[in-house]
């Protein structure tokens, strides 16, 4: 296989792009580096690409592998053949190559073996190639040899039948040709295990729906109901016409061994090929299934990570809680702890005049801007009291609900026991409610992508390949926004490109003995962080008040020398830049190709060059849409049919879409009301941290449950 071919074939680029990205690949680049700073060489692919061409160059590659291993184990055999080449050689999945490798893998003792070592194998090949002109029973005698265990005719053509069997179930063309059928017609069926049992499984108590067209996350539904033990899940073929197709591949007219073939078919499939297939098939719908929701959970986690900062506003944040009290946080501008505190304004304490004087402190005394309130147990009635308090400050506060989702592993973990060693659990946990509202992606970095809340069954898939591809997200989310380096705490460095966890606490420990960096250059001083690792990282990394203007932009030092010569030929200095950028230098720019070939860089280069210039640190998350800031109360028993509301997209998932309307329980909006028109996945129209209108549809106070529509 041309793996270059193929994978220019199969994402459709050009023979450059591919030679380019594999050579960028292998020499140790990482991906948010290639598709930043290497962009002539790949043609601009972004990095949400670059990381699916990775994933399938390792395939291809592993699948070439196994194709020369194979090869190489048939050939130890002296069993290749220039059938068994040619069929590897177009083999394009590791299904297919293991398929023809069945026949030749190191086999346990079957039902097949014991036939063979009573030396029935000549028999079984006589009935399989269909050319006796005498009856079975006849051929048989020549076999039964009560040394070797054959006492009758029937032992005889038992064994042999068994041999047949095992050999049609080592055909791989019979394995492809009952794979194709399942997929194509068979049923996957679940049932209850107990009847009249209530879980949320109900649905498919009794279900069944086509093998081709089931859901991705009724796949993840049922593995969890299967799981649980509350299901019984089986794949349901046509049989029929599978041993049909066999027998037609097979059977050839011969009236003494039609019969007994027809039969040994029957129990190839049956006992051999269908158990088989029925696994592959469940294991491929599972891997399907999970990738989908793997890049569903990618998406939301990338929306969430980078929903806006609010930047220079003092927090006061609540981590509510009934018998242990409200844990309290002051927290700055930049996230310093200023204060802390424990009130106890809900049941059983109900101590409300005593927290309303400490909070009402605490806001006069750190002129406090917004009241953040965490999302979990006693949380309604905590805002319940914020809402009466904030009524007796002279000017306007306003207070926001914060999804707590991770906040408790954060706080229990080794790093938030690090980060504030005097502090009790509940106290990290609201200091760490106040930060990701002030900045979002540095706080939620610190915890475990699976544990942040906007995913679908993360619990069920394979977590090896979930944390890669949600540290991938992660890492992109973090190098596309850019990192403070004076700032960045160990765990926001280890998701820089180039830098690993004990690169980014050597960087913390320079800093702490060095002082602040004062430029990007100096992180070549920092232990274990060599040229490498300098040229993967620089650009990625922030130096506000440092000696060089370029040092706070996203110009990569290779690049200096360009961007000094743009500034210089446009009449323009360093200074300019540290004042704000230079406004107008697109309008000076008269031909952007020209200057280009002039200063022998790369357009897509020369205009990142140029827009870093024009406007120097720019938050990309400065236009995502800001969160929604409360004054008043709504609770779920305050909802009608018919109202209309903002709310806060918290969770995309196959089926709809999660909003948070103020209520403490998110409302669902079924794919079915996002709009008119026919989408084939909520991700197509919403995403997460988006602020929407919805219509209230229905209400179930008792479950819990708000129905609501996009349709207004």
């Amino acid at each position: 296989m041309d793996i270059l071919k193929s994978l220019a074939n199969e994402f459709k680029l050009k023979d450059f792009q591919v030679e380019n990205t594999v050579k960028l690949i292998d020499e140790g680049n990482t991906i948010p580096f290639i598709a930043r700073y290497r962009k002539e060489m790949t043609g601009s692919l972004d990095d949400v690409i670059l990381r699916e061409f990775f994933e399938r160059l390792n395939y291809l590659r592993n699948l070439e592998q196994r194709r020369e291993q194979v090869r190489e184990l048939i050939k130890e055999q002296e069993k290749l053949t220039d059938e068994i080449n040619l069929a590897l050689d177009k083999a394009s999945t590791m299904a297919e190559i293991e398929d023809i490798y069945i026949p030749f893998r190191p086999k346990r003792r079957t039902r097949a073996t014991i036939a063979k070592e009573k030396g029935l194998e000549p028999l079984a090949n006589e009935i399989f190639m269909q050319q006796t002109k005498e009856s079975l029973e006849d051929v048989a005698k020549k076999y039964i040899s009560a040394e070797k265990g054959v006492e009758s005719v029937e032992d005889a053509l038992n064994g042999a039948k068994d041999i047949i069997a095992e050999q049609i179930s080592c055909e791989a063309s019979f394995r492809a040709l009952v794979r194709k059928m399942t997929y194509s017609d068979a049923l996957i069926t679940t049932k209850a295990t107990e009847d009249g049992v209530e879980s949320v499984f109900e649905m498919y108590y009794d279900f069944s729906e086509p093998v081709k067209k089931i859901a991705s996350h009724r796949i993840l539904a049922i593995n969890r109901g299967e799981k649980e033990k509350v299901l019984n899940v089986k794949i349901e073929a046509n049989v029929e016409n599978i041993l049909k197709a066999i027998e037609k591949k097979v059977i050839r007219k011969n009236q003494f061994t039609e019969n007994i073939l027809k039969e040994c078919i029957e129990d190839s499939y049956k006992r051999l090929i269908a158990p088989s297939v029925e696994r592959e098939i469940r294991n491929d719908l599972t891997e399907k299934a999970e990738e989908s929701a793997i890049k569903v959970f990618g998406e939301n986690l990338k929306q969430l990570l980078l929903q806006p900062p609010i930047k220079d506003k003092i927090i006061l944040a609540l981590d509510p809680g009934y018998r242990t009290g409200c844990k309290v946080a002051v927290i700055d501008g930049i996230g310093k702890v200023l204060d802390t505190g424990v009130i106890y304004p809900v049941p059983p304490h109900n101590k409300v005049k005593e927290a309303e004087k400490i909070v009402l402190d605490l806001i006069r005394k750190y002129n406090v801007d917004i009241v953040a309130i965490g999302n979990g147990t006693a949380s309604r009635e905590t805002e319940m009291f914020v809402v009466e308090f904030l009524k007796k400050i002279e000017r306007e506060i306003y207070y926001i609900i914060v999804n707590e989702a991770g906040a408790s592993v954060y706080s229990a973990s080794k790093l938030g026991s690090e980060e504030f060693p005097d502090f009790d659990v509940a106290l990290r946990s609201a200091v760490s409610l106040g930060r990701r509202l002030q900045d979002p992606l540095a706080e939620l970095v610190k915890i475990e992508p699976k544990s942040i809340g906007v995913g679908q069954y993360q619990h069920d898939m394979n977590q090896k390949r979930l944390g890669e591809a949600l540290g991938g997200v992660v890492e992109g989310c973090v190098n596309s926004v850019g990192v403070n380096l004076n700032t960045a705490s160990v765990s926001l460095l280890s998701y820089v490109a180039g830098i690993s966890s004990s690169v980014a606490k050597n960087i913390i420990a320079y800093r702490e003995e060095n002082g602040k960096f004062k430029e990007r250059k100096e992180l070549l001083k920092v232990a274990k962080l060599g040229p490498k690792a300098f040229e993967q990282c620089a650009g990625f990394l922030r130096i506000l008040d440092g000696t060089s203007a370029l040092d706070s932009t996203a110009v990569h030092p290779e690049s200096y020398k360009v961007a000094k010569q743009i500034i210089e030929k446009l009449g323009y200095s360093l200074e300019d830049i540290k004042n704000g950028g230079i406004k107008d230098i697109r309008s000076a720019i008269k031909d952007t190709e020209k200057l280009a070939e002039e200063l022998n860089v790369g357009v897509p280069t020369l205009c990142d060059i140029i827009a870093e210039i024009e406007k120097p640190g720019c938050d990309i998350r400065d236009d995502m849409p800001k969160p929604i800031l409360k004054s008043d109360v709504l609770t779920m028993e305050d909802l009608t049919p018919g109202m209309v509301l903002k709310g806060t997209v918290r969770n995309v998932i196959d089926f709809g879409v999660f909003v948070d309307i103020g209520v403490h329980q998110d409302g669902l909006v079924h794919i079915s009301e996002i709009c008119d028109k026919y989408i084939k996945h909520p991700l197509d129209v919403v995403s997460v941290g988006e602020i929407v209108d919805v219509k209230v549809l229905d209400v179930d106070v008792k479950k819990h449950r708000i129905s609501l529509s996009m349709k207004i």
